[in-house]
């Protein structure tokens, strides 16, 4: 039997793994797809060879970048993006591809913004930010725990940025289920009916981020949407030969 599955670690909540499960049952596809969690990027080419009716890969957090290494081809989109999040399995070879970014270009090709601030720089916030500059051509701000180049830190978000953003993106895993009552650092009482909140996160699909950004009048998208695109771009390019 075919199989296909998703790499990251922890996986305690899954979407790939529901979503693939029941489209397989609805469809009568001939295909399993399980969760593996990887403690260690090292393990995955121990993963491969245990599992040769393997044919596809959904990749999530923290392995988006560090995954592009064990590859034999890159697609160039995710390439310059610098993050893999869908990997396929052909003659032998694995190509990496990001199909992350086709689920955030139709969420936000119904949004109107003039700017934006993407909140994290993982695999996530790389799609993101490839979406937002290179397919909408519009200026973004990153925002990091840590000092980082080309990225501005929570506690620098003041009155000023908060004016001169539209678009809020939240590509870090807080407030994701379990942990539901977490939210990016921002301040939320500098928003207003002009802002909108994107959400990355579809498990609860209201986060407290959502919440807190609602309650001042902001419109708040969360994730869902994006992830179905992006799982159907995963499963055509793992069935296109």
């Amino acid at each position: 039997m075919d199989t296909y599955g998703l790499i990251g670690y922890p996986l305690s909540h899954s979407f790939s793994k529901k979503y693939f499960t029941d489209k397989f049952s609805k469809e009568n596809i001939n295909a399993q797809f399980n969760n593996y969690e990887l403690k260690e990027i090292a393990d995955f080419p121990k993963l491969i060879e245990a599992n040769p009716n393997l044919k596809g890969l959904c990749v999530t957090i923290p392995y988006k970048e560090k995954i592009i290494d064990y590859l034999d081809f890159v697609e160039e989109e995710a390439a310059e993006i610098g993050a893999v999040n869908c990997i396929k399995k052909y003659d032998g070879k694995l190509y990496g591809f990001n199909t992350d970014a086709w689920g955030i270009i139709k969420t936000l090709i119904h949004q109107k913004f003039w700017a934006a601030m993407v909140l994290g720089t993982g695999g996530a916030a790389k799609a993101v930010n490839y979406c937002i500059s290179q397919v909408f051509e519009t200026p973004l701000i990153n925002v990091s725990r840590t000092a980082k180049e080309n990225a501005i830190t929570y506690k620098q978000i003041d009155e000023q940025i908060m004016k001169e953003v539209s678009l809020i993106v939240n590509a870090t895993p807080l407030g994701t289920f379990p942990n539901v009552q977490e939210s990016p650092n921002i301040p939320y009482h500098l928003l207003n009916e002009s802002h909108t909140l994107f959400d990355l996160t579809y498990n609860p699909p209201e986060t407290e981020f959502m919440k807190k950004g609602k309650a001042q009048g902001a419109t708040v998208v969360n994730g869902y949407d994006m992830l179905v695109t992006q799982a159907e771009k995963a499963w055509q390019n793992w069935t296109d030969i």
